[in-house]
Parts: structure tokens; sequence; C-alpha cells
């Protein structure tokens, strides 16, 4: 059953789904639906149609179904998915690396899915990302609030832009607002696909490969200290068979 929400500040989509529980300890702890929250970002998690699908979301129904629970999810902001977790409003958010950010009110599960990081430059860039040098001769951005936008910062680049989404980060690049972008390769690919361009348009270079789990909020595992293990065991099963 799909369920749709219309919030004042914000517009959610709801997707829950009913299982009936068995009648076991972990079931006995998690009485009401799991709420986990996550935003749109393709081929991860997006809608289509009245439907949210994606290989995460694909792989986290996998998981929860089989464990015979029910769920919903929040479709909403990135900023507000990790807010609400560390609040108490939702019960976790996905998908996401782990940061020492997170760390401080969540657990993430196994991964979810893994995927590669790469800095996109124009074909013709002379500028080396891995060269202390060009961190602040250049204009770097990622998309704003997540760890890759942090690393930047933290790392000392010189971060402009506060691009919303993936596309917005590729439409910089494009159009000359940033000179190098940090984004998983999977996501751009997505993006350029949809605007018809050919990747050989970009240098990529190699960053390195990211995990990105489910962060369940550190209260929802405390009262329910089986879950955690469950879901991974069950999380192997679903990421061998939903490719």
């Amino acid at each position: 059953m799909n369920l749709y929400l219309f919030c004042s500040t914000l517009v959610a989509a709801i997707f829950a789904a009913t299982a009936s529980f068995s009648p076991n300890a972990l079931s006995a702890q998690v009485a009401q639906p799991l709420r986990l929250a996550t935003q749109d970002l393709p081929p991860y998690q997006m809608i289509k149609g009245d439907k949210m699908v994606g290989i995460a979301v694909d792989r986290v129904k996998c998981v929860l179904d089989g464990m015979n629970i029910p769920y919903e999810f929040h479709l909403t902001s990135w900023s507000e998915a990790q807010l609400g977790t560390e609040t108490g409003k939702f019960d976790g958010f996905f998908v996401g690396s782990s940061n020492s950010s997170r760390a401080r009110y969540s657990v993430p599960t196994e991964p979810v899915v893994s995927e590669n990081l790469a800095w996109y430059l124009p074909i013709n860039s002379e500028i080396n990302p891995n060269n202390a040098r060009d961190k602040l001769r250049a204009r770097y951005s990622a998309k704003f609030a997540t760890s890759k936008w942090r690393y930047l910062h933290r790392n000392g680049y010189n971060v402009v832009m506060r691009p919303r989404d993936a596309d917005s980060l590729l439409n910089m690049l494009l159009v000359g607002d940033v000179d190098v972008a940090l984004e998983y390769e999977l996501i751009f690919s997505h993006f350029m696909a949809e605007r018809s361009l050919n990747e050989k348009q970009f240098q990529k270079i190699p960053f390195r490969r990211q995990n990105m789990g489910v962060h369940l909020a550190k209260r929802f595992v405390d009262s329910n200290p089986l879950f955690l293990n469950r879901f991974n065991a069950r999380l192997t099963q679903c990421v061998v068979s939903i490719q």
C-alpha cells in the first residue's frame, strides 16, 4: 500500500508496507513500523509513477520483507533524513557512508551498496585534485551537506556553491561554475545519460571506493538489540540476489 503525506514545510512520500508478525523475539521487539528516511538519489532511490524504486530501495525492502518487519519509507531531503534520525522523527536513514557526525547518533548496517567515487573535470582541465597546490587555485564542489562536501572542507579544498543534488552539481560543472566535482560514478553516469552526454566529455580521476548502508538510530538499536545482526545477515543474501 502506498501512502503520501504532504507537510507544511516539506513534501514527504511515505511508502508503507504492512506485514504480519511471526511469534518470535524480533517481531515482539519491533511493535511499530520501522520509519526509514531517504532522499531522491537515482539510481539508488527514485520515484517512478507511484512507486519508490532503485537498487538500494530494492535491497532494503528485500531485507525487511524477509525479516517480516512492517516499515515506512519517507522520501525527504537528505539533511532532514539525518536530522530526523537524530531527533527521533525517524528510526534511521539510507543509503549513506559512515562519518564521525553520523556516528554520534546512529549505527551503520553492513553495506547496502558499494560505489566508486571520482573527481570530474572538463576534458581539457590541467587541475590535479590530488595535488596540494591545486586545492586552493581551483573551485571544488560536491552535493551540499554530504560526507563528500564535508571531506572537501575538512581537507582544505576551495569549496564553492551548494548544489542540492547531483544533477545540479553536473550542471555547475557544465556551465563552468565549478572546476572539479566529486561524485559517485554510477550517479553521475545516470544524470549524464539523462542529458545525452558522453562520459568522454569529462576527465574522470578515481578517488576511492565507498560503502553506503542504512544508519539506524542508536535509541532504536538499543531498544531492539536483535535487529542489527538479523538485518545484516539477511542483507548479505539480498545484495547477492539483487544486482
